[in-house]
């Protein structure tokens, strides 16, 4: 009996965080659905988020899940599944799909890049609030970068793990400074900091015009009024709505979504 008991404390933590992990991964497969069709993700999760039964939580479109919990109680159980002759189709293909989006959206990114040119990443742990990047999407996304010849600067408000775990990479304290002279700047992390940026001084510090706003924090209509490109995630790419430093209007640059 007390055996039983144990088997099903381990099952519930397992289940509970693949459940939630798989509301995340369900939804950034409907954010590369509205980018395909002219869709709102935001609007999207909102309306479903509504319905008692689903509720609003972990509806947030992003890079994946990371941290410590979700990657980890994921893959624990699927192995379990699969090592008992019972797999887990649904979180085998979750877990696929998370890392592979992580790998999509740098894709995103270098597009937009020139050759050897220079990325501003705001945000490097896995979420706001904590310096743990462990899973985070910028293990993954900056290495990526960086093979690509781009050039990555960085801030985070709590960098210290960042910057055990990232090489090549050089950290500003300023977030605006990490931002001068960039070709593109990315924000990986929901950080209230990077909510609060002043987009005109952003347009104004950086060399090129496109933002990419990977947590949907952002006005992309004021990015726009900014002279920015803005990029979000499952929403419709705004353009700028005036001339920036002699630039002229930029026109659209095709990032394509490919499916999760």
């Amino acid at each position: 009996m007390v055996a039983g008991k144990t088997v099903n404390a381990e099952l519930i933590k397992y289940a509970a965080n693949a459940l939630l992990a798989l509301k995340i991964g369900f939804i950034n497969d409907i954010a590369n659905l509205c980018e395909a069709v002219g869709g709102d993700v935001t609007a999207v999760a909102d309306g479903i988020g509504r319905d008692r039964r689903i509720g609003p939580a972990f509806l947030a479109a992003g890079p994946g899940f990371g941290g410590s919990c979700f990657p980890k109680d994921t893959r624990a159980l699927a192995s379990i599944g699969r090592s008992h002759g019972a797999p887990q189709p649904l979180v085998e293909a979750l877990i696929d799909g998370n890392d592979r989006r992580k790998a999509e959206l740098a894709q995103r990114i270098i597009a937009a890049a020139p050759s050897n040119g220079r990325v501003a990443i705001l945000g490097t742990s896995f979420k706001a609030n904590t310096d743990d990047v462990r899973e985070a999407a910028s293990l993954v996304i900056i290495p990526l970068l960086q093979q690509a010849g781009l050039d990555v600067h960085a801030h985070d408000p709590q960098p210290e793990a960042g910057k055990r775990q990232l090489a090549g990479v050089t950290w500003h304290d300023d977030l605006l400074a990490a931002c001068r002279d960039a070709d593109v700047t990315v924000i990986l992390t929901e950080w209230d900091e990077y909510r609060a940026l002043n987009l005109k001084q952003l347009a104004e510090t950086m060399h090129g015009l496109h933002l990419f706003d990977f947590r949907n924090v952002l006005s992309g209509e004021q990015a726009a009024r900014a002279g920015l490109h803005y990029h979000a995630i499952g929403r419709p790419d705004v353009l700028p709505k005036a001339k920036a430093r002699g630039q002229g209007t930029v026109t659209s640059l095709a990032v394509a979504a490919s499916p999760a």
